[in-house]
C-alpha cells in the first residue's frame, strides 16, 4: 500500500527565539545505536571545518524524541538520532509543540544481535526459541496462555544449552527494544497458528502477547550503555546481551553472535537481508533550528557525503551497513534540501 505524506505543517522558523543564535554547537540526543556513528561525524566535522564539535548524548530513540519533540529554541535539541522510525503519536507531540518541520535522513541498516563471551559455546537459536524464552506470557496449548515458565535454555527446546536464560537487554525506552521485540519475539510469535491469527481479531491482544517482555529476572533492563553490557558479557560467559551489530564488530575479540534462524548476524548478511532481525537508522532534524544554530546543514551534507556513509566511508568501519546508491542519493537530496518528508 502505498504511503501517503502526513504533512506538517509550515516551518515556523520564526518561533526560534533570538536568543538561540547564543547557542554555537549543535546538539544532538538519541539512539544508543546511532550515537558512535554520530559522534564519528561529530569528530571529523569539528576537525575538519570552522564549526564547533556537536554535543552528542545517548538518550534512546524513544528518550530522545521525547526531547526533540518538546519544542523550538536552544534549551531543545536540533537532531535526533532513533534506531526505528518516528512514531505517529511523536509526529502529534511535536506538533503540539510547535516542532512542525521535521527533516527525516534514513543513513542506512544495522542488525540486533543477541550475544555472548567468546568463552562460551556459540548459541543457535530460532526466533521462536526467543519469544519462548523471553516472552512474558507463552503458550500452554491451544487457546491458553501461561506465565513463562522456562527457566533455561533446555526448557525452551531439549536442543538448546542447559543453561539459565539470563539476556540483558534495553529498556522500553529503546528504539532498539522495539525493534527486538517486532522482529525477533512477534517474528517467532507468529510461528504459532492460534497466535497468529489473534492478529486479525484483536491487534491490540496479539501486540500485548507478542511484544511483551518476562518481568521475572531471565531478561534484565540494563540501560542505554552498549559498552557496559559488553563487558557484563565477559564477566559472566553464560549470559547473553542484546544490542545493535556495531558493537558485535566493534567487540569481536571478546564476543560472538548468536545464529538466529540459521543466518549469523554479518555485514553482508544484513546487507542482503538474510539476517531476519535487521532494521533502518535514522536521524531527524528541526527545521526551525537550521538557520539559527550554526553548522547543521553544513553537518547533514558531512554525514550524508559518500567518504562518511558510503561503501567504503568511514562509518562503515563503525559498523554501520550502508544504503544502496539509490537510497543513499534520496535522503541526501532530503538532507540537502530540508525536506517536510515524514511518511506514515
Amino acid at each position: 500500500m502505498t504511503k501517503k505524506p502526513l504533512v506538517l505543517g509550515a516551518l515556523g522558523i520564526m518561533l526560534i527565539s533570538g536568543a538561540a543564535e547564543a547557542r554555537d554547537q549543535i546538539r544532538i540526543v538519541g539512539s544508543s545505536t546511532v550515537y558512535p556513528f554520530s559522534t564519528a561525524v561529530a569528530e571529523t566535522f569539528g576537525k575538519t571545518t570552522k564549526f564547533k564539535t556537536p554535543v552528542v548524548e545517548s538518550t534512546g530513540s524513544g528518550g530522545g524524541l521525547k526531547l526533540f519533540c518538546g519544542g523550538i529554541g536552544t534549551q531543545h535539541p536540533d537532531i535526533t538520532n532513533a534506531s526505528r522510525r518516528i512514531k505517529k503519536s511523536e509526529v502529534e507531540r511535536c506538533g503540539k509543540n510547535g516542532v512542525t518541520g521535521v527533516t527525516e535522513v534514513k543513513i542506512g541498516y544495522d542488525g540486533i544481535v543477541m550475544a555472548n563471551s567468546k568463552k562460551a559455546s556459540r548459541l543457535e537459536i530460532s526466533r521462536k526459541h526467543l519469544f519462548l524464552a523471553l516472552a512474558k506470557d507463552v503458550p500452554a496449548g491451544e487457546g491458553k496462555l501461561i506465565p513463562n515458565p522456562n527457566k533455561t535454555w533446555k526448557d525452551v527446546d531439549p536442543s538448546l544449552p542447559d543453561v539459565k536464560i539470563e539476556v540483558l537487554g534495553p529498556p522500553p525506552t529503546s528504539g532498539t527494544r522495539d525493534a527486538f521485540a517486532e522482529l525477533a519475539l512477534e517474528g517467532g510469535c507468529k510461528k504459532i497458528g492460534w497466535i497468529k491469527a489473534m492478529k486479525k481479531k484483536d491487534k491490540k491482544k496479539y501486540k500485548a502477547v507478542c511484544h511483551s517482555v518476562r518481568e521475572d529476572g531471565a531478561y534484565v533492563e540494563a540501560g542505554e550503555n552498549d559498552v557496559l553490557i559488553v563487558r557484563k558479557l565477559e564477566a559472566n560467559p553464560n549470559a547473553f546481551g542484546v544490542f545493535g551489530y556495531s558493537f558485535l564488530d566493534q567487540n569481536a575479540d571478546k564476543i560472538q553472535g548468536s545464529l538466529i534462524d540459521g543466518q549469523e548476524p554479518t555485514f553482508e548478511n544484513i546487507a542482503d537481508g538474510k539476517y531476519p532481525v535487521s532494521r533502518s537508522l535514522y536521524f531527524y532534524v528541526k527545521q526551525a533550528h537550521v538557520n539559527k544554530i550554526p553548522g547543521i546543514a553544513e553537518f547533514i551534507s558531512e554525514f550524508t557525503s559518500e567518504k562518511a556513509w558510503g561503501d567504503d566511508g568511514y562509518l562503515t568501519d563503525k559498523g554501520l551497513i550502508p544504503m544502496p546508491n539509490q537510497e543513499r542519493n534520496k535522503f541526501r537530496d532530503d538532507g540537502k534540501s530540508l525536506a517536510s518528508n515524514i511518511m506514515m
